[in-house]
């Protein structure tokens, strides 16, 4: 068995079966030469992944590396390969004079993580800029591609969360960023920017995540464990009737997003504890790991959020993190 403790930001005292690297694309063909039926996860920068046991499996770290840039007149093409670090990636961008992806800063993870999750922040999410993902089928045993409309791209979702789920393995993602750069200030604290550039506003959001995430260096944790509820606006406007202070982000005509946080910290569970698995005193949408805690009390935990959230609010909470027992996905 292989330690996955190092390997999860998260931190819980785990095991797997086997841990291979990926570091090459023949690799990839010569390990999935045969559409295998044992249990097998892809793991990136381990962010997003929580192990809550020992797992009966295979863990594939993904290491393909590479980053190629070409340009047009009116925007550059940045091809990088499903393992660079995505923030190494944004600064990379960002020394070429290549702008766009300051707003998605100090994201965790990996770029081939990136649009399964279609991660986004302080306005911005990763759809807008995918012009293409290469993936390994796992079936047809092949390199197959999906451009930006065929990702089925939603608030933290994607086809590879839905139909593709377990077929597949992201080789590389193509991202094709304007020429004319346009500043996206209108999300939270970047509000108070004036005419920033876009160095100015990289800064900031590192700041920010900085100031509000905890190092999962010096503690465990997988940044924010809740998707923020999307609900309709008839809800909404209950909610509103009882609690007029409930922050909001329209959507449409018909749905309005409501901070997860907010609700968490409104039942009370912000620094409170369960063994070893806490909420995070200064950001209740963050679980963390002092170190002693366990998969069953981050279970436990979890579940009595979601629980007296779904109580008082009659809002479902759904966990942005992927959480994973000895056989695979576990849902709360």
């Amino acid at each position: 068995m292989h330690s996955l403790t190092s390997l999860h930001t998260f931190g819980l005292s785990s095991s797997g079966n086997q841990v291979i690297s990926i570091d090459s694309f023949d690799m990839l063909q010569k390990q999935f030469m045969n559409v295998t039926t044992d249990p097998f996860c892809i793991l990136g920068g381990g962010s997003n992944t929580v192990f809550l046991d020992d797992y009966q499996g295979t863990i594939f770290k993904m290491a393909l590396k590479g980053i190629q840039i070409e340009e047009s007149d009116s925007e550059y093409l940045v091809t990088a390969a499903a393992g660079e670090n995505w923030h190494q990636l944004v600064e990379y961008c960002m020394q070429e004079g290549i702008n766009g992806l300051e707003n998605l800063a100090l994201i965790p993870g990996t770029v081939g993580a990136a649009p399964i999750q279609n991660i986004g922040a302080y306005g911005v999410e990763i759809e807008r800029f995918i012009r293409r993902v290469d993936y390994f089928d796992l079936h047809a045993h092949s390199v197959k591609s999906l451009d930006r409309e065929h990702c089925q791209f939603d608030y933290r979702d994607s086809i590879f969360k839905s139909q593709l789920a377990g077929q597949f393995i992201i080789t590389q993602v193509v991202l094709a960023l304007p020429k004319n750069w346009m500043a996206v200030t209108q999300y939270g604290e970047l509000q108070n920017l004036t005419a920033p550039t876009p160095m100015d506003i990289f800064n900031k959001v590192v700041a920010l995540r900085k100031s509000k995430l905890p190092d999962p260096i010096k503690i465990g944790n997988a940044g924010s464990f809740f998707k923020n509820p999307i609900i309709d606006k008839k809800l909404f406007t209950e909610l509103q009737q009882e609690w007029p202070e409930i922050p909001n982000y329209p959507i449409d005509a018909s749905n309005v997003k409501v901070p997860a946080a907010w609700l968490i910290d409104r039942l009370g569970f912000k620094g409170k504890k369960n063994g070893g698995i806490g909420c995070h005193p200064n950001q209740a949408l963050v679980l963390f790991n002092d170190g002693t805690g366990t998969g069953e009390q981050l279970l436990q935990f979890a579940r009595s959020i979601k629980s007296a959230v779904s109580h008082t609010f009659s809002i479902n909470l759904e966990n942005e993190v992927r959480l994973m027992d000895s056989q695979g996905l576990v849902t709360l």
